[in-house]
């Protein structure tokens, strides 16, 4: 049964930024959480609706927020072309089944065990753009994550199945160079190239961060100019960047803020998306050890460890809540044309999110 729906939900390709996709498979999400006795809200954004369902439990009692996505990284076609959907030997390749639509069954799946069962009341909150940062998502979780007990992301786990006890912080910044265009053999001097500035901010920003251990950066996108022989009058990248505490991210972006041209041109730096640094905490250990005991009670030991990895557990991280991520299906790839999942560990991690919500 996990399997056929995974198949159904992969089949069902959900890019980023597609709103027709993604709200369509909200459809099928929030029905099935209503028929599971869910009060479900649409939350919608231009580029695809949020989705918030409460399940009533225990009067009084602070619920558990559940924390999932619905868009992935992989365009419309993906699944005819490069990544058919295939099972083979205990494997499941395809689209988005390790990112996050096996973490999506594996919630529903538990939903369904718990049904007419003792426990607190359950939040799920499912958005469209996390795959970009969340931009349109971040206030959402964090107002519905105010007075949870505890937050857990169905982002998957570590490759050993281990759960994610702490998350790096992660940035996209975007610096834009307008220079002005000139043809490039008949009067360069009178053009100031975008691109040229553009390259100088880069190694600036190289030497920004050279500066500290610890942070990632990667140059994820440029573009620039059209034509060769015209000086080029506009450029832009994205840069995505990771570190491990707040101080050394309001150290370097106030840095990169503060880049200045090294020509006549005009530069613009900025931030298109803000995850803080979910920080390891005492909270979260403890957190850990009742989901240790919870495991150990369907036969299944649990380990947690730090990831460099951002998801919206960041935020509920960064403001306390005590959070633990990596609840989806073991596998590898994701991001990847070799995208996969273990078959038998999505029954797993049903049983233990099961287990994880009657005993809390």
């Amino acid at each position: 049964m996990m399997i056929e729906r995974l198949r159904e939900y992969v089949g069902a390709e959900t890019p980023t930024g597609d709103a027709a996709a993604l709200n369509a498979f909200a459809d099928r999400l929030g029905t099935r959480y209503a028929e599971l006795g869910a009060t479900v809200r649409r939350v919608p954004t231009p580029t695809g609706d949020h989705l918030v369902a409460d399940f009533p439990g225990r009067a009084g009692a602070a619920p558990l927020l559940f924390l999932a996505h619905h868009d992935t990284v992989w365009p419309i076609g993906q699944l005819r072309d490069a990544m058919p959907w295939r099972e083979q030997d205990g494997i499941i390749h395809g689209p988005g089944v390790f990112d996050m639509k096996g973490g999506l069954v594996v919630l529903e799946t538990a939903l369904e065990q718990v049904a007419g069962r003792d426990h607190r009341p359950l939040r799920v909150v499912v958005v469209a753009d996390e795959e970009v940062g969340s931009p349109s998502a971040r206030s959402l979780v964090t107002a519905e994550a105010q007075g949870a007990y505890a937050a857990f992301g169905f982002e998957p786990p570590h490759p050993n199945g281990d759960l994610k006890t702490s998350r790096w912080g992660s940035t996209r910044v975007r610096i834009e160079v307008t220079g002005r265009e000139a043809h490039a053999a008949l009067d360069p001097a009178s053009g100031v190239s975008a691109i040229d500035e553009l390259v100088d901010q880069l190694l600036a920003v190289r030497r920004i961060v050279a500066g500290y251990d610890e942070v990632l950066c990667n140059v994820g996108t440029i573009t620039g100019g059209g034509r060769t022989n015209v000086v080029p009058g506009s450029a832009a990248a994205d840069i995505g960047f990771r570190f491990v505490d707040p101080a050394t991210e309001e150290a370097v972006l106030q840095a990169v803020a503060e880049l200045q041209p090294e020509r006549d041109a005009q530069l613009a730096v900025r931030v298109m998306s803000n995850r803080p640094a979910w920080q390891p905490s005492a909270a979260t250990d403890a957190l850990l050890a009742q989901v240790v005991a919870a495991g150990r009670s369907v036969g299944q030991e649990v380990g947690g460890a730090a990831a460099t990895g951002a998801a919206d557990t960041n935020l509920t991280g960064w403001l306390g809540i005590p959070t633990l991520d990596g609840l989806g299906p073991i596998g590898q790839g994701a991001h990847a044309v070799h995208e996969q999942v273990i078959a038998a560990t999505l029954t797993e991690r049903a049983a233990l999110v099961a287990a994880i919500i009657t005993s809390l």
